[in-house]
């Protein structure tokens, strides 16, 4: 199944996600090569691709788990969460329809 990672961000943590990314992004790719990541990417804070030293809010994944349980402690051990970015991870099941 399909689920929806909608993260938020503590304020202030830009420098714990810097440090944390590439740990963070090395985890996705493997999801990746296994066909089971659908979307990944951040919020920035300002309407900006690159928002500099205002960072970011967060962050939506879309990702292939066999439960919710299964998808909770994958996200639990996020280098993010680790790091003390992520304040809150809600998981939702997640149906695809286009494309």
């Amino acid at each position: 199944m399909w689920y929806l990672f909608v993260a938020k961000d503590k304020p202030g943590t830009l420098a714990q996600r810097l440090s944390a990314r590439a740990e963070h992004l090395a985890r996705l790719e493997i999801l990746n090569q296994q066909g089971r990541l659908k979307l990944a990417g951040p919020f920035p804070a300002v309407d900006s691709e690159n928002p500099g030293e205002a960072g970011f809010v967060g962050s939506a994944l879309v990702l292939q788990f066999d439960s919710l349980n299964q998808a909770r402690h994958w996200a639990d051990a996020d280098p993010y969460v680790v790091a003390g970015v992520y304040e809150a991870v809600d998981i939702y099941p997640f149906k695809p329809v286009l494309p």
